[in-house]
């Protein structure tokens, strides 16, 4: 897809700082956008990671382009890419009451969408309430989860959800996640399946957060439904992990608190027609992003850092095609996601049998900034 910044970044743009990566004539380069302007940091940082790692925030004497207040736009020769290279890919999943709900449904349908309808109302009379009154990891949450034992109603999404270990999972292979203006990919084997729109939070190796971005952590219900052992293939897919369109750095205009306040915004508009509006509201998530990033941590070590998913309570149960069948996702979707200060993450939808290769992997990009003299920049 041909994207215009103008239609991609914040409104304050010109007053934020962002990094993020663009494919450059010479390769993959990292960027740094500030106070209007493009900034190549390879003389400084060959990756996004090392960037991030090194703190090198500051404008070069390498500047690609001077933006237009009006209609900023990339010079010829240079594409917007996924903002993030070597970092660990990770998510944070069940982290709101209503994905935990949705969670449970999916698992107690065996992943058929014909069977969300009928359990919908019920699972959340009884359930609902209770994990959206209480602590994770709480006493409060102890006496609940032994109330739902006794009942019957206990699930291992409940758990991670209420329970004092989040749920933290490696979502796609270093390098392989996709940015703003690409397919997105679902598998074709798929017949239940959608978009899950999120704030991703970027972190150094000791896990100092730096800033955050939007993300796309494509999800596929019925896999997942059948049993949480297809969790990966549910979702670690080809083309289906879109992060973008830059890297919103902390600094007085934009602070964590910023990100706990974020509401994000989706719309998917079909080729047929279709059009569906959601929203994820950050201030309604059970646990602080931050004491995410530390049970990410845990007992890792990230030498290149790691990006963090922090989970969403859009879970789409609007009926597309027939009554009850609840909503999947058609080839040709445009999946829009955006947050005020954040921007828009835009993708269309495709198969990851037919999105387009993954060629460049870690050898190959050690191969390319090794031929430009940049070795001692990573």
């Amino acid at each position: 897809m041909n994207m215009d910044l103008s239609d991609i970044l914040p409104e304050d743009w010109a007053n934020g700082r962002f990094i993020g990566r663009v494919a450059s004539p010479e390769g993959p380069t990292p960027v740094l956008l500030a106070g209007g302007v493009l900034y190549d940091l390879t003389p400084v940082a060959a990756t996004v990671s090392s960037a991030i790692e090194r703190r090198a925030f500051a404008p070069t004497d390498a500047i690609i382009a001077t933006l237009d207040k009006d209609a900023p736009a990339l010079p010829d020769g240079f594409d917007l890419l996924s903002p993030v290279d070597l970092q660990c890919i990770k998510a944070a999943g069940v982290t709101f009451a209503v994905s935990a709900i949705e969670r449970v449904i999916e698992e107690r349908a065996r992943g058929d969408a014909s069977k969300a309808a009928e359990l919908r109302a019920g699972i959340e009379a009884r359930v609902g309430a209770g994990i959206r009154s209480v602590v994770p990891g709480s006493d409060e949450a102890a006496a609940l989860k032994a109330v739902l034992i006794d009942d019957g109603l206990w699930s291992q999404y409940l758990e991670v959800a209420i329970g004092p270990d989040a749920e933290v999972f490696t979502k796609s292979p270093v390098l392989s996640t996709v940015g703003t203006g690409a397919p997105i990919g679902v598998r074709s084997d798929s017949s239940w399946n959608n978009p899950e729109p999120e704030v991703v939070l970027a972190a150094d190796s000791h896990g100092e957060v730096v800033g955050a971005t939007l993300g796309n952590d494509v999800n596929l219900r019925d896999f997942e439904g059948r049993s949480a052992l297809l969790l990966s293939k549910a979702k670690d897919n080809t083309a289906s992990c879109s992060i973008g369109p830059f890297i919103r750095l902390f600094d007085d205009s934009f602070t964590i608190d910023d990100v706990r306040s974020a509401t994000v915004e989706l719309t998917i508009e079909g080729d047929d027609g279709y059009r569906l509006e959601g929203v994820n509201r950050m201030s309604e998530i059970s646990r602080d992003p931050l004491d995410l990033i530390a049970q990410s941590m845990s007992e890792h070590h990230y030498p290149d850092g790691f990006v963090l998913f922090c989970g969403t309570l859009f879970a789409p149960t609007q009926d597309r095609d027939v009554p009850g069948g609840g909503f999947t996702h058609k080839q040709g979707d445009i999946v829009s996601i955006s947050a005020p200060k954040l921007g828009t993450l835009v993708n269309r939808v495709t198969t990851s049998r037919e999105a387009p290769a993954w060629t460049m992997g870690i050898a190959g990009l050690m191969r390319n900034l090794a031929q430009r003299g940049l070795a001692d920049k990573i």
